[in-house]
């Protein structure tokens, strides 16, 4: 079963074609990424699939509801939800104030409940707590909660994002380029966990520079080169691609990883 599909996507930007007639499907099981070199629109295709921009061809599916154009917030609440490139933290929150409004798209709770406190706000704003204090625990960040985001260090602020992201309880979790600026230990940390996300029954679709993470981690690659899709398949057939192999010329990090 699919969990998502992009059929024939294309963006342009002042006729530069950025992505170009790319089609894919996520399974609902295992972890995907979309690779290539910088420049050949992955940030682009994600920016797409999760609502933020308007594709000038082609549909978008997500368990077989086409989503194309919808606003952001209504995929997320649909189940599909993502991470950034840059951080996006409330810096002056705590680590748990910053995964409680995560929560907010699977809770009703509005202002007149918020003055009022009627005994079933008061039932669910408990649970967004334990949902809450439950995630921080499952990223590492358990002993930190009542610290403030801005003074984490730049990779666990990465884990809280996503902590944050999986409060929502999506069904598809976005990550663009998790990985980014963290060193070795880290990133294996933050590998074991996209790989326990995934045995909890959420599709994972990456975008990642990292390639010693992706193969240690993705179950299918999508590699895209100057906005058009040279291949797909397992680490092993990806690597081995001829396409691949000329698109990364000159790095050996693809060949080596």
């Amino acid at each position: 079963m699919n969990r998502l599909r992009v059929e024939n996507l294309t963006r342009r930007f002042d006729g530069l074609v950025a992505i170009d007639n790319v089609s894919f499907a996520v399974s609902a099981k295992g972890i995907t990424a979309i690779i290539g070199p910088n420049g050949a629109g992955k940030t682009t295709l994600f920016n797409m699939i999760s609502g933020f921009l308007l594709p000038a061809e082609g549909r978008i599916f997500f368990e077989e509801e086409e989503v194309t154009g919808l606003a952001p917030e209504r995929i997320a609440v649909r189940g599909l939800v993502r991470t950034f490139q840059l951080v996006r933290l409330f810096q002056n929150l705590t680590v748990l104030e910053n995964v409680k409004v995560g929560r907010h798209a699977r809770t009703r709770s509005g202002l007149i409940a918020a003055l009022t406190r009627p005994a079933w706000a008061r039932k669910e704003e408990a649970e967004t707590e334990r949902r809450a204090r439950e995630l921080i625990g499952f990223v590492g960040l358990g002993d930190q909660a009542d610290i403030q985001a801005s003074v984490l260090p730049h990779g666990q602020q990465r884990l809280l994002e996503i902590a944050r992201a999986l409060a929502a309880d999506p069904k598809v979790l976005l990550l663009d380029e998790p990985a980014a600026g963290l060193n070795h230990e880290e990133t294996e940390q933050l590998s074991r966990i996209i790989r326990q996300i995934e045995a909890q029954g959420t599709t994972v679709l990456l975008i990642e520079h990292d390639m010693k993470l992706v193969m240690n981690t993705a179950d299918r690659l999508v590699v895209l080169n100057f906005g058009r899709k040279i291949a797909e398949g397992t680490p092993a057939e990806v690597k081995a691609n001829p396409d691949v192999i000329e698109a990364y010329l000159g790095s050996t990090e693809m060949l080596h990883a």
